[in-house]
Formats: C-alpha cells, structure tokens, sequence
C-alpha cells in the first residue's frame, strides 16, 4: 500500500471532520475507487439494518457524504462510511458523495475510531479492537500510552493516558483497559464474547492465558459449557509458562467447579445501622432501602463490563 501524505490535523469528532451539517467541499467519487480503511474494526454484514439502508439509499439516495483520504495512486481510504458505500454497492450506485481530507495515519485512525463509536450497537471486539487502534495512534504522536498495566503513566494536561481515552469515549478507564485485553484472546473466544456466550470479566481472565491453553479453554467451554471466574485462579500460576496439559488444566476447572463454595454470612449491627437511620424507620423500611440501594450498585457493576 503507498504511503500516505498529509497535514496534521488536530479535531476531535467526526463531526468537526464533516463539517456537519454543510456539506461544502462535497465531490462525488466513484465507489470503485474507495477501499476500507486497513484493519478497520467494525463489521459490516448485511443484516436487517443494512436492508433498510438499501432501500433508503435507492429512494433517496446517500444522505450524508463519507470522508476518505487520499493516496498517491489516485485513489481513497475511507475514514468514516463503510455501512454507505457498502449499501451504495447493493443499491447500484457507481458514485457516492465524498469528502476529500488529507490526514497522516495516526489523524485518519483517531477519526475513524471516534466515527464509529457514534454507533448505536457495537460488539465488545468492536470496541476492543477500536480502543488499541485509538491507543496506538495516539502514543504514536508521542504520547506514551499504557491501558493494559497498572504502571505509572506519563501524563498530559493533569490527565493519564486512560482518563483521556476514557473521557473521549465516555466510559471509565478500567472499561477501557478490560477492552483492550480482549484483544489477546483468540478468535473463538473473542467470538463468544460477542454472542454473550463468555462474560467480560471471564474474557479478560482467559487473555492472559497463552494462545495453546486458550484453545483448550475453548473447547471446555464448547463441551461444559460457561466458565466461572473461580475456576480460573488456579490456573493464574500457569499464565507465563506452558508446563500445563491440557488434561490437568481439565482437572482443575472440574475440580474447582465441584468444589462447593463457602457461604457468605454478613451481619451488620443496629448500632451500626442508626447511623444512616432515623430511628423511626422500622426493619422492612431498612430492609427496602439497603436492597434498592444494592440492585443500583449490581446494576452500575453490570453496566461497566458492557
């Protein structure tokens, strides 16, 4: 692929990018000559969204310009509207309105990433696949970035590295850190992410696993069916080795799944209790407001390994 020139440009969405809503500087290009963005992350699959963008392209036409860049082959990448110009295709159309931006690789990744997000439904491999391109793009531009450790960052502005993505992508900075390591988990696992087979947080322990041990962990999953968090600690000394096999690695999921787990006997005193409580609040009232209060927290718990 030629090497693509260009001035840097420093925006943050892509609707500064587009201009939106003008549309000044529109060029209607030819779809033959606009290729996707190399390893763009999103899918795009003829689902029954992308029927309905048919339809409306053939009534009305493309709507809203895509943006691509130039190369120096007299061709373009296209940043932003790989749903529009594969729909353009099935409709029939042989130009679709462009807008034409010259952008280094690093601009042209964050603004692709920042597109796509706008989404309304992104799959978890999406989103992990998206972060790390976001992540290499920016500690390109020499702004050392480190989502997947705990170390001590280099920061920007008052800010690390994680509050800034995180705050651009609207999400915390340990989401964006649990997305990123999906990318270290095979395709089948990554797979069964995205089906809601495997949860987040069971993914995120499984990519710590080599590429030989995921396998088996897949295929015990595929015949047992999910794997619980627990059955994973102790298989944590064997992360940085490959002394496992696999028939001990099944031992020890079988083994852990059978062994019953202690069960949790909380107690709180009411001297403790009339701390947050009028003492005219009797024990169902109490009871009510501790049980709202933890449904939130489980809610808010569930809404981050989204």
């Amino acid at each position: 692929m030629a090497q693509r020139i260009g001035q840097k440009l420093k925006l943050s969405s892509i609707d500064e990018l587009l201009g939106v809503p003008s549309t000044e500087g529109t060029v209607d290009l030819d779809v033959l000559t606009i290729y996707p963005f190399e390893n763009h992350p999103f899918k795009v699959i003829d689902d029954e969204k992308m029927e309905e963008l048919v339809e409306s392209i053939k009534e009305s036409g493309v709507l809203t310009p895509v943006l691509v860049r130039p190369d120096d082959e007299g061709t373009y990448e296209m940043i932003s509207g790989h749903r529009r110009l594969h729909a353009a295709k099935r409709a029939g159309l042989r130009k679709i309105p462009a807008i034409i931006k010259e952008m280094t690789n690093d601009d042209a990744t964050i603004a692709m990433v920042n597109a796509n997000m706008q989404r309304e439904e992104i799959l978890p491999s999406e989103k992990a696949f998206a972060y790390k391109m976001k992540l290499d793009a920016i500690r390109s531009q020499g702004k050392r970035r480190d989502l997947t450790s705990d170390q001590v960052e280099q920061k920007l502005d008052g800010k690390t590295s994680r509050e800034i993505i995180a705050e651009e992508m609207g999400c915390s900075g340990a989401q964006v850190a649990r997305f990123i390591r999906l990318t270290e988990l095979i395709p089948k696992l990554l797979d069964m992410v995205d089906e809601k087979r495997l949860a987040l947080s069971v993914a995120v322990e499984l990519s710590y696993f080599n590429n030989n041990y995921q396998q088996w962990l897949y295929e015990y999953i595929h015949e047992n069916g999910m794997l619980k968090q627990e059955q994973l600690i102790d298989l944590r000394q064997y992360r940085d080795d490959d002394s496992l096999t696999q028939e001990q690695m099944i031992e020890i999921l079988i083994q852990k799944k059978a062994t019953p787990q202690p069960r949790k006997k909380i107690t709180i005193t009411e001297r403790r209790l009339n701390k947050y409580f009028p003492a005219y609040y009797s024990q169902i009232e109490i009871e009510r407001v501790i049980v709202g209060l933890l449904e939130q927290w489980k809610a808010s718990q569930e809404g981050e390994e989204k």
